[in-house]
């Protein structure tokens, strides 16, 4: 049976594909899918989510908006690396679903309390604010949801500081909340994404495909590609968000350790750091994991295969 999915998302160009392989692997059932400030204001990244839903021909899932600020902190975007529009470089089309009027912390509570307990998991790719309020607003969720996934964090890297990465950064009382909520949580940080590089093999196999969706991933990825070697030098781009949702599609395409995780919120260098002690085997209680090591070849698979499903919708 397919695993049913909410994805809490800030489209971005990672977060476009994470939403692509969602919605073409069968192995799971994107349930809903909300919007929170992060890599643009909210009003451009809900825009893009439902962009995209278009090019995807996503229909009968419910989309909403969600918080537009952090908890407590000023809002910070990255449009160095998004651009301003949070998907700078190819032409997105009008979107043509409309929002549901729900919040998006109300429609996250309404799909876990309308399910049996360990149906839904929660892929979270963006700041923990919208998450962070669910569980505070129905603390019943933590014990019903099957686990959160969520691509943030990094036990040994950063990237919005020499310590923290942006998604924990921006937002980390949330980020504290959501990791001691009492619910298994998988933390996919960027010492996993990282390994998820777009190489040009990759970008060879999606080219291939030759549907209008494959065409707007290479869109992304030439954008994204740029953008990530002006300002962090990498040579091809790492796609973080899709490895969440990967992870859930397949759990054996990277390697997890448990260990227990919390969340910096106090230090003047080291604010937003996702702390993981490695210094012995984790409790029995633990209920937090962090991703290790990705098989890129079956990764990538995964994408090119949910591009393929997807087909040639028009956009």
């Amino acid at each position: 049976m397919a695993r049913k999915i909410i994805l809490d998302c800030d489209p971005g160009h990672d977060d476009a594909i994470a939403m692509l392989l969602a919605h073409g692997n069968p192995d799971v059932e994107l349930v809903a899918v909300t919007t929170v400030v992060g890599n643009q204001t909210l009003a451009k990244v809900t825009r893009n989510a439902l962009s995209v839903a278009r090019i995807a021909d996503i229909t009968g899932v419910p989309f909403a908006a969600g918080c537009p600020r952090p908890l407590v902190r000023t809002i910070e975007t990255a449009p160095e690396i998004h651009g301003e529009s949070g998907i700078d470089g190819p032409a997105m089309p009008e979107p043509t679903l409309d929002l549901d009027p729900r919040h998006a912390v109300d429609l996250i509570i309404d799909t876990v309390m309308a399910h049996e307990p360990g149906e839904i998991t929660i892929v979270p790719t963006a700041g923990l604010t919208n998450i962070a309020l669910a569980v505070r607003k129905e603390p019943r969720i933590a014990e019903r949801v099957r686990e959160v996934v969520l691509m943030g964090g990094g036990y040994h890297t950063g990237n919005w500081s020499a310590v923290a990465e942006f998604n924990i950064k921006i937002d980390p009382e949330a980020a504290h909340i959501v990791f001691n909520a009492g619910w298994p949580v998988t933390m996919v940080g960027l010492d996993l994404t990282h390994q998820a590089l777009a190489t040009p093999e990759v970008t060879r196999r999606i080219a291939e495909v030759g549907t209008r969706p494959a065409v707007f991933v290479n869109e992304l990825l030439d954008f994204f590609g740029a953008a990530y070697r002006e300002a962090q030098g990498f040579e091809h781009p790492p796609v973080h968000d899709p490895c969440a949702v990967a992870y859930v599609i397949d759990p054996s395409v990277m390697t997890v350790r448990k260990a227990p995780v919390d969340i910096e919120l106090t230090g003047t260098l080291t604010l937003g750091m996702t702390v993981a002690d490695f210094r012995a085997p984790a409790p029995a209680d633990c209920r937090t994991q962090v991703a290790v090591d990705l098989d890129h070849e079956r990764f990538w698979d995964l994408v090119v295969d949910a591009l393929e499903r997807i087909g040639d919708v028009s956009a």
